[in-house]
């Protein structure tokens, strides 16, 4: 079952807090707003008659366990919109190289179901319909959320034009995990040099082989050592030095890479949120110097 609400695990003011420690980095950005995710974009991944319960907002109790929180009309149109910032972010990424979503990620919602504080599947969804309007033969899915996509994969299996890769702590949730294209279990309290090392055995390889048009990357910020669900050791400096790596095998390919913000938690909010925010910046701006995205945190958090 998901982690339960009450824990304070998750709180949506994370996600105006985001656009906050952007807009007060001192970086240039340009914002989009989405439009909402069409029904039929999500008929197509999801099973209709749920889709139907979240946009009726009458999702049965049971299924807002499993989410998490209660799905109302207010949620529901948040999730439409969070979902169309996805395809946003792929198609600016067609045509930029780089965007991002700074909500989303939502990769534990299931055919049937929402879970673990996911109502629809974005990344499954903008995959499926990249492939079935011809902008994409191939799509990527690059997960390093310190938790197994497991909606993606399952949503997602058995299809030769979307791999789905997922890098996830082994004894974190789910408990009951899915089979991605390609899973890599971590141990307990992996640090940056350990985690980097196995980022780079497979990814390159991966990019090579499967050829993607794409990339879609769940960017979730938990793997840090701080996070409250987290399990991994990763200091910020390294996450910088994950997102960039993955940046920069992207762009050795000549490939566009669309972001989404994935998982993050704390008693802090702003601190999350300027994690967040740095992910963002350090690929927007692979130049920059680490020592100054790391500033945007002090900036933002006053520490």
């Amino acid at each position: 079952m998901a982690p339960r609400p009450e824990r304070g695990s998750f709180k949506f003011d994370k996600y105006y807090l985001v656009m906050e420690a952007l807009r007060a980095s001192g970086f240039a950005l340009t914002e989009h707003a989405p439009e909402p995710m069409p029904r039929e974009w999500l008929d197509a991944v999801h099973c209709p008659d749920y889709v139907e319960q979240v946009f009726a907002a009458c999702v049965p109790r049971e299924k807002e366990r499993r989410i998490g929180f209660p799905v109302t009309p207010q949620i529901a149109s948040r999730v439409r919109h969070t979902n169309g910032g996805t395809w946003l972010a792929a198609k600016l990424a067609m045509e930029h190289g780089y965007a991002a979503n700074s909500a989303a990620g939502s990769h534990h919602a299931l055919h049937d179901t929402g879970a673990g504080y996911c109502v629809f599947n974005d990344l499954a969804v903008v995959a499926n319909r990249l492939v079935a309007q011809s902008d994409a033969q191939r799509v990527l899915i690059v997960d390093l959320d310190v938790h197994q996509g497991d909606g993606t994969a399952s949503l997602l299996a058995g299809r030769e034009d979307v791999f789905t890769l997922s890098l996830h702590a082994e004894k974190n949730f789910p408990a009951r995990k899915a089979r991605s294209t390609r899973d890599i279990a971590l141990p307990d309290g992996m640090d940056d040099d350990d985690y980097l090392a196995m980022l780079d055995k497979h990814l390159p390889h991966i990019i090579d082989q499967f050829a993607p048009d794409i990339v879609l990357y769940q960017a979730g910020v938990d793997p840090h050592v701080d996070d409250r669900l987290g399990r991994l050791s990763l200091t910020s400096e390294g996450l910088i030095a994950r997102d960039r790596f993955v940046l920069n095998e992207v762009r050795k390919r000549d490939l566009p890479l669309a972001s989404a913000l994935g998982g993050g938690y704390g008693t802090d909010q702003r601190q999350v949120a300027a994690r967040h925010a740095c992910s963002m910046l350090a690929m927007a701006y692979p130049q920059a110097d680490p020592a100054e995205l790391k500033k945007v945190q002090g900036v933002f958090t006053g520490v």
